[in-house]
């Protein structure tokens, strides 16, 4: 699978051959571009295209027999200073596999085809895998509709009439059921490069859960009220974040925040209100919920002003603040089909040779992916190839010709395998 597909590109971060990084945010100007390259493209290659509810975009490449498509499927949208990799390769290399079937005269037994997915990032419009999730059935249409943009009064409706992708098929997977679920995609972790793995194939992705959190004090003057007096939303908040880092460790769990925002923001007023976001992770449901629950309970103390960890042992005990949380993203540990799986090892010892069992590694996803939510509704399995220093959702992401390569040629070789597969079957 030699071939270059070109595609559509907004900003160039860094002027290396291999460094190029991408701004595409879901439903922008760029993102239409990158769709429509994507319809025109599949078209030319024979597919009969859907488009949903959700703007989620269905190539279909005709197989013997009638029945849902065994789908390659993942996003074009990018982080704000992305990379070229995260969810376009999988795109690419699913258009590719067709491309190679068409090439090669491959007729499969049932339908193929390759899936974009609309706002997978959740960057603009925040919640990840929202679209997948309205097709599954587990976030409802309006709340995705409604969803406004983070800097901006845009919702996610009114940018997919926008830019025409506002399809006319409902987005359900009861009324445009899929047959199987391959996802290829780069690691965005070390664990492969670091012990010289070529491929991975995904049993699952750990749970995790997105809180919006609010911590409420009081506005007053820098200058005229002293520590005691002051009830410093900011200064609480921070403690918080740091709070939340230290419990994920004791609980060998994950907690970050990437959006904080405070008011008044004027540097003479200390702030009343902070909102900040908190993503947690764990491989376990259960150590997830230990880590919320836990957290629940020492931000209210550390608001109080109670010794955490610490936290209040040293300057000027303030006033209390107070704390609420929202939950905006529930996503639960995923295992994905073992059949799928299988697919994919047998298509990648087949590439590497019968030496190649420590290149092929059996791996747990740290991040979600649209196959969280199609593995609800259909056989699914992920595909991860290293990529350099395992940076992702940054300009440097990269991923070599070669391993770009073995992961597409192992995704047509899982979709061919499960396509056989299907039909030995008979589903």
């Amino acid at each position: 699978m030699s071939h270059q597909i070109k595609h559509p590109r907004k900003l160039i971060f860094l002027s290396g051959p291999t460094d190029v990084g991408m701004s595409r945010l879901t439903l922008s100007d760029a993102d239409k571009q990158a769709r429509d390259w994507f319809v025109k493209t599949t078209k030319s290659l024979g597919c009969v295209v859907k488009i949903d509810a959700m703007g989620n975009i269905f190539a279909v490449r005709p197989g013997k027999k009638e029945g849902p498509a065994t789908f390659a499927g993942s996003h074009l949208d990018t982080q704000p200073t992305g990379g070229r990799y995260d969810g376009i390769l999988g795109v690419h290399a699913g258009i590719e596999a067709l491309k190679t079937m068409n090439d090669n005269d491959i007729e499969t037994e049932y339908p193929t085809g390759v899936i974009n997915w609309t706002n997978e990032e959740g960057a603009r419009f925040p919640i990840s895998m929202v679209s997948s999730g309205v097709w599954a059935g587990s976030i409802p249409l309006e709340k995705a509709y409604d969803l406004m943009e983070v800097s901006g009064k845009a919702t996610q409706r009114s940018e997919l009439k926008r830019i025409g992708y506002l399809g006319p098929l409902e987005a359900s997977h009861k009324v445009n059921p899929i047959g199987a679920h391959f996802e290829l995609h780069i690691e965005q972790g070390p664990i492969l490069e670091g012990s010289r793995g070529k491929i991975g194939a995904v049993e699952g992705v750990q749970a995790y859960r997105w809180h919006i959190v609010t911590v409420k004090g009081r506005e007053c003057h820098t200058g005229t009220t002293d520590f005691k007096n002051r009830s410093d939303a900011m200064l609480t908040a921070a403690k918080l974040i740091l709070h939340s880092h230290n419990k994920a460790t004791e609980l060998g769990c994950l907690a970050s925040t990437g959006i904080l925002t405070l008011k008044p923001g004027s540097t003479n007023t200390v702030p009343g209100t902070v909102v900040f976001s908190l993503d947690i992770r764990s491989r376990e449901d259960s150590k997830l919920l230990q880590l919320e629950e836990a957290l629940k309970l020492d931000f209210e103390k550390i608001a109080a002003g109670d010794d955490v960890g610490g936290l209040n042992a040293y300057g000027t005990k303030g006033k209390r603040c107070t704390v609420d949380w929202k939950l905006e993203t529930d996503s639960p540990a995923t295992l994905f089909n073992k059949d799928c799986i299988r697919c994919v090892e047998d298509s990648a010892r087949a590439m590497l040779g019968p030496n190649s069992d420590s290149e092929v590694q059996r791996m747990t996803s740290g991040a979600g992916h649209d196959s969280v939510h199609t593995s609800k509704h259909a056989p699914t399995s992920m595909i991860f190839v290293p990529c350099r220093d395992g940076v992702s959702h940054n300009p440097a992401e990269y991923c070599s010709l070669e391993d770009c390569g073995n992961g597409a040629q192992v995704l047509l070789g899982a979709m061919l395998r499960y396509d056989q597969l299907r039909a030995e079957k008979g589903a």
